[in-house]
Order: C-alpha cells, then sequence, then structure tokens
C-alpha cells in the first residue's frame, strides 16, 4: 500500500497545529494507521539506543541489560493496551473517535520524543560532568510537548471537553490495569494446568 507525500509529512503538520490535525484525522481521514505504527517502532528504537548509548553522565542503565527487540516489542504492546483501553472506555461515555483514531493520536504524538531523542543522544556524549541537566531539560521537553499532543488529540478525536478528556485518561489506565491483571491471571492459569497436565501424564508413566 502507496503512501503519498501529504500523509507522510502530515504529522509534523499536527505537531505545529494540534488541533485543527486531530480534527482532520477524526472527521477527514487524514491520518494514516500505517504511518502511526512505524512512528511507534522509531520510537521504539530511539527509546531503545538512547538507552543503550547515552554518554555515561546521564545513562545509569548497563548497557548488556538493554535489548532493542524487546524494548521495541513492549513499546508495541504499551501503545496497543493503551488504545485498547482508551477506546474500551470512550466506547461506554460517547467518545466519538475509532480506535485506528486512537492509534493515530499515540503515533503522532510519539513525533517530538523521536526528534529530540537522537539529538540528545548526540548531546549526551559531549557533555561534562554537571551538564546533565541540559540533556535532561531537552529529554523532559519532548516528553511534556508529547503528553500535550496525546491530551489534545484524545479530547479532538472523541469531541471531549479538557475536564472529560483528564477523566477519560485515568479511567483509560484504570481499564490498562484490569486488562494486564486479567492477562496476567489468565496466564497463571495456564501455567496451572499445564503443570497438573505434566504431574498427570509422569505419574501415568510411572505406573506403566
Amino acid at each position: 500500500m502507496s503512501i503519498d507525500r501529504e500523509k507522510l509529512l502530515y504529522p509534523f503538520y499536527v505537531m505545529i497545529h494540534p488541533f485543527d490535525g486531530f480534527y482532520e484525522v477524526r472527521n477527514r481521514n487524514k491520518g494514516s494507521v500505517a504511518i502511526a505504527l512505524i512512528l511507534v517502532f522509531l520510537f521504539g528504537l530511539s527509546f531503545s539506543l538512547r538507552r543503550n548509548y547515552a554518554g555515561f553522565v546521564v545513562n545509569f542503565v548497563d548497557p548488556r541489560s538493554v535489548d532493542s527487540r524487546t524494548e521495541i516489542i513492549a513499546v508495541f504492546l504499551a501503545v496497543f493496551l493503551f488504545a485498547i483501553s482508551n477506546w474500551s472506555i470512550t466506547s461506554l461515555t460517547e467518545g466519538e473517535g475509532r480506535f485506528k483514531d486512537i492509534l493515530v493520536v499515540i503515533g503522532y504524538s510519539l513525533l517530538p520524543m523521536i526528534l529530540t531523542y537522537t539529538p540528545a543522544l548526540v548531546i549526551s556524549w559531549f557533555i561534562a560532568q554537571g551538564e546533565g541537566s541540559y540533556y535532561y531539560l531537552l529529554i523532559n521537553a519532548a516528553t511534556l510537548f508529547t503528553v500535550i499532543l496525546m491530551i489534545i488529540g484524545i479530547m479532538t478525536i472523541h469531541n471531549y471537553t479538557f475536564g472529560k478528556t483528564l477523566i477519560t485518561i485515568v479511567f483509560t489506565f484504570i481499564a490498562l490495569l484490569l486488562i494486564l491483571f486479567l492477562i496476567l491471571l489468565l496466564l497463571f492459569l495456564i501455567q496451572q494446568v499445564w503443570l497438573f497436565i505434566q504431574s498427570l501424564y509422569i505419574e501415568m508413566i510411572l505406573r506403566v
């Protein structure tokens, strides 16, 4: 599936004009799920590279403990869990956004962090002890920008007020935790059934 140039550049328009940009994502199909997922991948990659290769002044993570593939998969899982949770809550609270719109909001909102992480990584190689505050200022500013874009995006695609958006986000995280709990409970039950089958099989073998 080909992606036209306008859609390829549209995340940059959304970053500068979030209200108009996200409105057109919902009402004029200007967004692209494919581009949003590419941005999620680029965020996961840049996040992992920063943790792996940032300068020692600002990096307190043991690079040997960083697995880029695992971290990228974790980012995708987090994005889909948040999207599913938000969609489930907004479906009950008269939200107008579709599931694909939520994915587009998340992916496009990550653009400031994607654009910041690589320069921040390079800067971290040259800063001296005591200059880490400049690095963290850059990272925190990008993170705040992303959070603001995401709030505006969720508010716009669901046609919510600001207050209702914040309440919805709180319930979204509650739903996300509930989904995680159910997944872990299901995995635990599957493990217990598997162990029971194994013990039953071993017992049958010993009786033969």
